[in-house]
């Protein structure tokens, strides 16, 4: 594996980490086309995809996928069977199995809640999941796995969430659970009410001064009464 194809796809994972919340164990969705390229240029898969993505990851697929495989007969028997060694995801189509890109992309479509990645040579479907943010693609060229660069939607998505024009209903409401669990809230009620309190004079003092001017005006008035009825007794 070349050191300059390792550096990529680190790279490529920290976005994906960092701005979707993705984690070990890796959840890896895996098409017919997929397991037939693989099959085709020797990759062992199981082998060599965690060493890529440089941690633990879970190959997984569907039941349309093995179903699809197994309507085509021998000429993907060997991709068939690569295929039902992994998980077993349960998708919506029990009862009328659908295609295997059409399978794959229903399990993204909801805003990908399970964080999965998309492992396809399918171009169609790939083109589809482009379109949604946050989901990793991985395809084969030649005999190497490639981790597909982030897509214009998922750099789109991530700037609007650096700029704060759009955040998640999770995020909206973890922040709100979190401000009423420090207190944070009712501390700012307080502050405003705390402010309003101290504008103005206080009513008080401008009663006190009001006493002592009357007080203070009937005091001469007093001294001249007393000096009168002294000057008539005498």
């Amino acid at each position: 594996m070349g050191v300059t194809r390792q550096k990529h796809a680190k790279k490529i994972m920290g976005f994906y980490k960092h701005n979707f919340q993705f984690r070990e164990p890796f959840q890896v969705l895996l098409d017919g086309t997929f397991c037939q390229a693989a099959l085709r240029n020797k990759i062992q898969i199981r082998e060599q995809l965690p060493g890529y993505l440089d941690g633990a990851a879970q190959l997984c697929t569907t039941r349309c996928v093995i179903k699809e495989l197994e309507s085509l007969g021998k000429a993907l028997y060997g991709a068939k069977l690569i295929a039902q060694r992994f998980q077993v995801r349960n998708c919506s189509h029990h009862k009328k199995p659908v295609s295997g890109s059409t399978c794959l992309f229903s399990m993204i479509e909801d805003g990908n809640p399970h964080h999965f990645f998309i492992a396809t040579q399918d171009q169609d479907l790939s083109n589809k999941v482009k379109r949604k943010p946050g989901i990793p693609l991985l395809f084969i060229i030649q005999n190497t796995m490639v981790l597909d660069k982030p897509s214009p939607k998922s750099l789109a998505f991530v700037q609007k969430l650096q700029t704060n024009q759009l955040v998640p209903e999770y995020q909206k409401q973890s922040i709100v659970d979190l401000k009423e669990k420090e207190g944070l809230v009712k501390q700012e009620g307080e502050k405003r009410r705390k402010r309003k309190r101290a504008g103005g004079p206080n009513p008080l003092s401008c009663l006190k001064k009001k006493k002592k001017k009357t007080q203070e005006g009937q005091e001469p008035s007093a001294e001249k009464k007393k000096r009168r009825k002294r000057k008539r007794n005498r």
